[in-house]
């Protein structure tokens, strides 16, 4: 009889995953990977739109996706919205912006957006989720969208460096705080990534040669470059990970 240990699965058959920011760019991304592995998916962001053409297309490609329009960055209404979801076994933060600018230009109502979307909406969807799953008691895992950004500076990024830190932060305190109750809580450090949100910035040349110069894979970073780290923060391949930051930046922060 072997003796050989059996890899843990990269399945999610059977498990609910909530996906926020699921209407374009790495929150789509993710929600495909999920539905992929198996997982069935709630999208959600402010715009129904966009997320009936996501959650078509993966139903086109045989995955279970429903739609959750809902601003999270309104307490009271994600409280309301998640209490009637039901408990997830997996959470995934991808609601995010940025606004890059000098600190000495940086405007109060960039501070604000900014702040809110990426700090405090993860923490009110983190709070409504880990409370189902703990209720629940089955554990989950619970990701969120860092940033290399997250582990270093960067020029006309101080609101979005200060933000990302923060979430680093955050999730360290969280696994400690749920890991009790079999829930793992970790971070994913993507680099420049093509998305909406990045594309004019890298349409100027002169931005683009700096980032990758930064990156010692000379290339920027492409959707399906985070989907697989998505699925294995998800599943049981990783299951003794918790209070980590999984860096997919192409070796930026190993300068």
């Amino acid at each position: 009889m072997s003796t050989l240990p059996t890899t843990p699965s990269f399945r999610l058959d059977r498990r609910r995953a909530l996906i926020t920011g699921a209407g374009r760019g790495i929150g789509a991304a993710a929600a495909a990977a999920l539905a992929d592995a198996g997982a069935a998916v709630t999208l959600v962001s402010r715009s129904a739109a966009e997320l009936e053409g996501v959650a078509d297309e993966l139903r086109r490609r045989g995955g279970q996706a429903q739609t959750l329009v809902l601003d999270v960055t309104n307490a009271a209404a994600v409280t309301r919205a998640l209490a009637e979801q039901g408990p997830f076994d997996m959470l995934v933060n991808s609601a995010g912006t940025n606004r890059p600018g000098l600190l000495t230009e940086t405007r109060d109502e960039d501070l604000d957006a900014v702040l809110d979307l990426n700090v405090r909406s993860t923490f009110l969807v983190c709070r409504e989720v880990a409370r189902s799953m703990v209720a629940a008691g089955r554990g989950g895992s619970i990701v969120t969208i860092s940033s290399q950004m997250g582990h270093v500076g960067g020029p006309k990024r101080s609101v979005y460096c200060a933000t990302k830190h923060a979430m680093e932060g955050m999730s360290k305190a969280l696994a400690w705080e749920l890991g009790p109750h079999g829930i793992r809580v970790n971070t994913l450090c993507p680099t420049f990534i093509e998305t909406a949100m990045t594309g004019h910035m890298l349409a100027d040349p002169a931005f683009r040669e700096y980032v990758q110069s930064r990156i010692a894979l000379s290339r920027v970073g492409k959707l399906e470059d985070v989907m697989g780290a998505v699925v294995f923060l998800c599943s049981d391949a990783s299951a003794l990970v918790t209070g980590s930051a999984l860096m997919v930046d192409g070796g930026w922060t190993a300068a």
